[in-house]
């Protein structure tokens, strides 16, 4: 069985840490972090491994002043591919993407500047995104003879409906600020350090039990997908699996006891 040490990453780095907290980078900082073929396959690899190495939550960067400008265009442009060549290039978005949101490991984006097409579908299938005062979200593909193919269609019109979704292609519409926040496409805006914001929600999630975590990350997502019949009974079991779990029974003895940390507003 592979591990996470025996992948050899060009376009992205990954780093963990003590507490189980992955650091994954992208890396082509010089074409704004454009998602290239091989990035995509990189994507593939990580969050196929990631479930099963131990992480306990994942902060998605980027080097340079862009979190992703969404596809690489010259790529696209020098390679003239067939419309079966690119259908199945989509595909591979779509399995890396899925792999992110479906795989049961928290996804905490740390955006900034660009976080355009491609960008904004990569940063969809995280869990949480976390904002700056630089970040900027647009799906400009109108304008530029394309339409989306890594799932904005599924994602992105999940977080801002249809009508905003059609809007951004067709005008090239461009959201930042409290604006971004409150159509839903990122979840904290701070004045400071996106990374820094990501970085304290990474490690205040990885103190979660795993299996919480994989449920919520994982089991939402599917039932989001089902029927409400069907989505109450998989969030029966669900809970079941989950609220009856070993690792959670010191917790809920220290609940019990009154010792527990009480949920209230700073």
């Amino acid at each position: 069985m592979r591990h996470l040490d025996d992948l050899a990453l060009l376009n992205l780095t990954l780093l963990v840490d003590a507490e189980g907290v992955a650091t994954l980078s992208l890396n082509r900082a010089a074409k704004r972090n454009a998602l290239d073929a091989a990035t995509i396959e990189e994507l593939v690899d990580v969050f196929t491994l990631l479930p099963r190495s131990g992480v306990r939550a994942v902060v998605l960067r980027a080097e340079g002043t862009h979190f992703c400008a969404g596809l690489d265009l010259v790529e696209h442009h020098d390679a003239d591919r067939s419309p079966e060549a690119f259908m199945h290039l989509c595909l591979r978005w779509h399995e890396a993407f899925n792999k992110m949101e479906y795989g049961g490991v928290p996804i905490i984006a740390a955006l900034k500047g660009a976080v355009v097409g491609g960008g904004l579908e990569l940063a969809s299938a995280a869990h949480i995104r976390v904002a700056d005062a630089s970040t900027y979200f647009a799906l400009p593909e109108g304008s530029r003879g394309l339409f989306t193919g890594g799932g904005a269609t599924i994602r992105v019109a999940d977080l801002v409906g249809k009508a905003r979704m059609i809007d951004m292609m067709l005008t090239g519409r461009i959201y930042k600020g409290a604006e971004a926040v409150e159509i839903g496409l990122c979840q904290y805006l701070v004045e400071g350090s996106s990374e820094q914001k990501a970085f304290a929600l990474a490690h205040a999630i990885a103190a979660n039990t795993p299996l919480s975590n994989f449920a919520v990350c994982s089991g939402i997502s599917h039932m989001q997908n089902m029927s409400g019949l069907d989505a109450a009974y998989a969030e029966s079991v669900l809970a079941g699996v989950v609220n009856t779990q070993p690792a959670a029974r010191a917790r809920l003895d220290a609940f019990a006891k009154g010792t527990a940390a009480r949920v209230r507003p700073e």
